[in-house]
């Protein structure tokens, strides 16, 4: 699975572009009045300008070279603090033998960095910005975990290695390092002391299908035709 593009939203806009293009030396790919838009790897990632006062912000992690994580760390480390869990700056996955690190973006986002050593390439370039793989998560905060995670089901997202929906913690939708963490609003983000929330967002998986969650939290399911376009029914 191919997590695509990601729309997010930002009360924090121009602070953000500044923060991804200036200070970590990503890859413009679009701009408009209200919004920009970077490349992570195989993926896109879209900011859009909000004037909400509930300060939208979210989890993603970007995939990393397998080989890479204690590079990815001081480069990381060099441009912005790390966020930390009961003293540390990193942990290890055992269970899908992954190391990950966190940061926090102007938007307030929880950033993830995560290398899956059993399935991601290796790299023997210089880490930057550009040595990013895709966006391997990006949450989904719902209070109807059976409804959405059914809703997924059927359009092919699968649980993460036959697991069952947790509806108190986080279920892992998808495969091949791209999940949907499909968890209630509530729950405290690892490495953060924020809550999730549910806020507006657009994600498209493998260029065929785009789910949408309005301001309200309603989800909605919808295959994409060759155009990148919504069809609906």
């Amino acid at each position: 699975m191919l997590i695509n593009k990601v729309k997010l939203a930002s009360s924090s806009l121009a602070e953000t572009k500044a923060f991804y293009l200036n200070r970590l030396g990503g890859t413009l790919q679009e701009e408009g009045p209200d919004s920009f838009a970077i490349k992570i790897g195989s993926s896109e990632l879209v900011f859009t300008q909000t004037n909400s006062e509930k300060n939208p912000f979210y989890h993603f992690a970007f995939n990393i070279p397998s080989n890479q994580f204690q590079e990815a760390k001081r480069w990381v480390t060099a441009l912005t603090p790390l966020n930390t869990e009961e003293g540390e700056d990193e942990v290890y996955f055992s269970h899908i033998n992954a190391h990950s690190l966190y940061f926090t973006d102007p938007s307030g986002n929880i950033v993830e960095l995560i290398a899956r050593h059993s399935i991601s390439p290796e790299s023997k370039e210089p880490f930057t910005m550009d040595s990013l793989l895709s966006i391997g998560e990006i949450n989904v905060t719902t209070g109807d975990i059976d409804d959405v995670g059914q809703k997924l089901m059927d359009v092919n997202i699968p649980l993460r290695d036959g697991e069952t929906l947790n509806p108190e913690g986080l279920s892992f939708m998808g495969s091949d390092g791209a999940f949907l963490l499909l968890g209630k609003p509530g729950r405290r983000w690892f490495f953060s002391e924020r809550h999730a929330e549910i806020h507006p967002l657009m994600i498209e998986i493998d260029f065929k299908t785009r789910i949408t969650q309005d301001r309200t939290g309603v989800i909605h399911v919808s295959p994409l035709n060759e155009k990148g376009l919504s069809q609906k029914g």
